[in-house]
């Protein structure tokens, strides 16, 4: 699984690195080979296997490389996890960013949702597995969550049908639950566990939790939605 991360290049060889690693391939691509080393990893192994020596052996860089850009395989993980995330408000564009059919809207987001743990599931998965334990990842991933959160919370704030059909409910409370509800039915369908591994299930299902819970109303998937054919 590879992805593509741009960073600026620099024309000298940055401090820290090693002759080796300059001489061999642009200072700006180290950075991506470290990244794109713990993506192949986390593939067949959890994030609590894997070690730096590792990532360096599969990234094909010096340890002085490693340090000068990471310093543990936290960090690492914590700028995968950052990216996805991004990529995580994106998908939530449809409901968050709209004020048009919001049922629709919400099963937009829902689905490119699915989409985006499906093609990051060994990131995902560890920082889900990791973050309880580790307090540089809780952080991280308490405050990725939060934003979400938040975001929901705000739109839900603008809407008068949800906010009628909640009726003094705490908004922030809706909002914090759903989320943590998405973030756990995601990850067991990224672990492959029965029956979230079935996208269609965990689309319809997680859909309907939210459309339920704030709108008091359930919406299908088209017959023809190609969540449900993959």
């Amino acid at each position: 699984m590879e992805r593509l991360y741009v960073q600026r290049v620099t024309q000298s060889r940055p401090r820290g690195l090693s002759r080796r690693d300059a001489a061999a391939v642009p200072a700006a691509e180290l950075r991506d080979r470290i990244l794109t080393a713990l993506v192949t990893l986390l593939e067949s192994r959890r994030f609590a296997e894997i070690s730096v020596a590792a990532i360096i052996r599969t990234a094909k860089v010096s340890r002085a490389s490693f340090y000068f850009y990471f310093a543990s395989k936290q960090a690492v993980l914590g700028e995968l996890v950052k990216d996805a995330v991004g990529e995580g408000m994106q998908a939530a564009e449809p409901w968050v960013a709209s004020s048009e059919d919001p049922l629709q809207g919400l099963l937009a987001g829902i689905r490119s949702g699915a989409e985006l743990w499906r093609r990051n599931a060994g990131v995902l998965q560890a920082i889900v597995e990791s973050w309880g334990t580790d307090d540089e990842l809780r952080q991280l991933w308490l405050d990725q969550m939060n934003a979400f959160t938040r975001a929901a919370a705000a739109r839900i704030r603008t809407d008068s049908v949800a906010l009628e059909y909640l009726n003094g409910l705490e908004v922030d409370a809706v909002a914090a639950s759903l989320t943590w509800l998405g973030e756990r039915m995601y990850y067991l369908a990224a672990a492959g566990v029965p029956p979230f591994d079935d996208e269609s299930v965990l689309i319809d299902i997680l859909t309907n939790a939210w459309t339920s819970s704030i709108y008091g109303q359930r919406v299908a998937q088209p017959a023809d939605d190609p969540a449900i054919e993959s």
